[in-house]
């Protein structure tokens, strides 16, 4: 079959990664792409919120599949015009993504479910806001309501960083995403990212990760879209998990039939672990970055078969075939990243790295400049790894890290230190 996956990041780069091992994919797309997956699929310079498009570049190349990576395109709806045109789709429509797009909307939904979760307040307007956080106190968390790229969340551990995100929210620092506030009580304990495939009546769970959004070693400076992850989260208990399917995921799941606009795609499940109870952060409708790298690499060719079902309605049937192991991904970031840094930069080491089912270089932010790899991003490459025990993938993931000659790139080198101690 041919397959379209949407997006140009290492979580695309990993999803190609994974599809291609699959013999039922004859041809693959990928748009727009990037450096690294071109190697692997055809690139298509698409615009790819724009549904028309992307159902028009569907039909000229006689694509059976379409896979969703970003947030983007499935807030703007192209899940919807998909299928409309009769396209099978693997992402949820419009009105479903509103689970990631409005952190108003998930509480909501959350509150009418009974989904143990952070107390909150909405704010259109800062002097409320501002009210409202010297009356809470802090530690307290500022969140713009819609999608910010993973950037638009402070946790701010004193008063005075609460009130200037407020500021800088309703100031235009998120854009639009910043028109609405939400602010929410600070929850304690350990974060983990749990993953669940939905076909609107049947949720399988895929996994767990624990991602680093620090960009200081020790998670320290300020937040980021993710330096690095590990799979499974030990956090993740047997108990743990079916908690947060039975308390947190089915009857968000059960609100969104109600509604009427079930669910169907993948769902990623923020939590915040504290003696043994989850409580939901937040919901995003697609893949993490960089969770997937991580699942991707455990999970290999099955992920095909998986989103096929999930895309199908079939989610009953299928089944997950995990292996006793353990993957990391370690984020190699521009010089700068979240702040201002420098695109262009040339990129060494990467024609010696060699891929194989162990120990992958995914690309995030690169391009292709003459015959040279060049940074196009903050996230810039995904240094990914498995193996029997969560240190063996760890020395494979540095030494990815490692071979690669990039003065102008930085790494966190503790991933994985709650898991290894």
């Amino acid at each position: 079959m041919n397959i379209l996956i949407l997006g140009g990041g290492g979580r695309e780069h990993a999803i190609a990664w994974a599809v291609m091992q699959n013999p039922k994919c004859d041809r693959l797309f990928v748009a727009p792409g990037n450096a690294g997956i071109a190697q692997i699929a055809e690139c298509a310079a698409l615009n790819i919120t724009d549904g028309a498009a992307v159902v028009q570049f569907a039909e000229e190349n006689a694509v059976d599949f379409v896979i969703i990576g970003p947030e983007a395109p499935l807030a703007a709806g192209v899940a919807d015009d998909l299928r409309g045109a009769g396209l099978l789709v693997f992402g949820p429509g419009r009105d479903a993504a509103r689970l990631e797009a409005s952190k108003r909307f998930t509480k909501e939904v959350c509150d009418a479910a009974g989904a143990p979760t952070a107390a909150w307040a909405r704010f259109a307007a800062p002097d409320p806001a501002r009210d409202y956080i010297r009356a809470q106190g802090a530690p307290i968390v500022v969140k713009a309501d819609g999608l910010a790229a993973g950037k638009g969340v402070v946790v701010a551990m004193d008063e005075a960083a609460a009130l200037t995100a407020v500021d800088e929210m309703f100031g235009g620092a998120f854009g639009a995403a910043g028109a609405e506030v939400v602010i929410e009580e600070f929850m304690e304990g350990e974060e983990a990212s749990f993953f669940v495939l939905c076909d609107g009546e049947t949720a399988l769970p895929l996994g767990s990760a624990q991602d680093h959004k620090r960009a200081g070693e020790g998670d320290t400076g300020p937040n980021t879209g993710g330096m690095g992850a590990y799979s499974p989260a030990p956090v993740m208990t047997d108990a743990v998990t079916e908690a947060t399917m039975a308390q947190i995921v089915r009857p968000t799941l059960a609100e969104m039939v109600r509604r009427g606009t079930p669910f169907q795609g993948v769902l990623f499940v923020g939590l915040m672990i504290a003696d043994g109870r989850p409580r939901l952060v937040e919901y995003n409708v697609r893949f993490g970055d960089p969770e997937c790298q991580c699942l991707m690499m455990r999970l290999g060719a099955q992920v095909l078969d998986l989103l096929l079902a999930c895309a199908g309605g079939r989610l009953a049937e299928a089944r997950v075939n995990w292996a006793d192991d353990h993957a990391m991904c370690v984020v190699m970031a521009a010089r700068g990243y979240p702040g201002a840094y420098v695109k262009g930069d040339a990129i060494g080491g990467l024609d010696h790295l060699r891929d194989n089912s162990f120990a992958v270089m995914f690309h995030a932010g690169t391009a292709r400049k003459d015959c040279t790899v060049v940074a196009n991003g903050g996230r810039v490459l995904g240094a990914t790894a498995r193996g029997t025990t969560l240190a063996e993938a760890r020395d494979r993931a540095y030494g990815l890290v490692d071979g690669v000659d990039w003065p102008g790139g930085f790494c966190r080198r503790d991933i994985g230190w709650r898991a290894l101690g």
